[in-house]
């Protein structure tokens, strides 16, 4: 294994801990590789490690961004050619694999060279402008001397696994009584990935939760609440539930919970966490920070059925 992965990528390493139990410092951890001439980035909480690349097994009826499965520590992991996965041309040697862990899914993709760590702010980070094939990447990070683009690797993984988007889109029917209780109900959602966001708006209406608001940071997020606390009547009025995906740009997940807890207005309003980077340490640090709750992507019927506990409890 490379320097930098021995160094930065080792989940016990105590700086990769660090970063991610300090509370709402809107920082996060890239890590960096090249794809041809473009430079893109992965969040480091995503990744188990990196590795060179190693042999692997054709796959018969595979999906066609998938090359193989290759064994890692007696696993056997897909992995995916990434630039075929964002249509992009192949090169002829592409030296490493990044080994990942979203949505409880282990899967490796398979880039040319990884370069470097970056620790960086969110509000460093824009959102993905309007042009071309823009839905894979939900973020632009301009550094001195290069542009770096941060992809959409949930929504690279929902197209190979089915099994997600089953689980995004579908959830139990409930009965006359309490679809009529959610919709009373008024929701706000920060999701960067615009699939995600689509699909959970999409599914929440279909439960019910007819009153949705979406936003693809959290500074908009932040200020569309802001807005709230001068409407007439009490905040409860106007927004029942917060459901916040945890790596936006402009402003993370966590430091969005921060400022909402800090508050005197916004302070009390349930706010749950949605995230594919729920794991012990990002659990702990959303504890911390004061969470209602904490759900990995993408276990939508899990999380309607606690925001129905949630938001009908706070009634009795």
């Amino acid at each position: 294994m490379q320097k930098l992965e021995a160094e930065v990528l080792d989940s016990s390493d105590d700086n990769k801990k660090g970063i991610l139990l300090e509370s709402g410092t809107n920082e996060f951890e890239i890590v960096e590789f090249n794809i041809g001439d473009v430079y893109y980035g992965i969040n480091v909480a995503k990744v188990r490690e990196v590795i060179t690349r190693v042999p692997v097994t054709a796959m018969p009826s595979a999906h066609s961004f998938v090359d193989g499965l290759f064994t890692l520590r007696g696993r056997a992991i897909p992995l995916v050619s990434l630039a075929r996965a964002i249509n992009v041309k192949e090169s002829e040697d592409p030296k490493n694999i990044i080994v990942t862990e979203i949505n409880n899914y282990n899967i490796g993709f398979l880039v040319d060279s990884v370069s470097r760590i970056h620790r960086i702010s969110w509000k460093n980070m824009e959102p993905s402008p309007e042009v071309g094939n823009e839905a894979m990447i939900v973020g632009v990070i301009k550094m001195t001397d290069k542009i770096v683009l941060l992809l959409d690797f949930e929504r690279i993984i929902a197209e190979i696994n089915a099994e997600i988007n089953h689980k995004l889109s579908t959830v139990e029917k409930a009965d006359s009584s309490v679809e009529a209780g959610r919709r009373k109900k008024h929701v706000v959602i920060a999701e960067d990935s615009k699939m995600l966001r689509d699909l959970l708006v999409n599914t929440l209406h279909e439960s019910g939760y007819e009153f949705v608001r979406d936003f693809n940071n959290g500074k908009s997020t932040y200020d569309y609440l802001q807005t709230l606390k001068n409407a007439n009547g009490p905040i409860t009025d106007h927004v029942n539930m917060i459901i916040s995906d945890i790596e936006m740009p402009q402003m993370d997940g966590h430091r969005l919970l921060k400022l909402i807890r800090e508050d005197n207005v916004l302070g009390d309003v349930p706010v749950i966490l949605f995230s594919s980077l729920i794991n012990e340490e990002m659990r702990l640090k959303g504890e911390r920070l004061g969470a209602t709750a904490q759900i990995s992507k993408p276990e939508i019927g899990e999380l309607i059925s606690l925001m129905d506990d949630i938001v009908f409890k706070a009634n009795k």
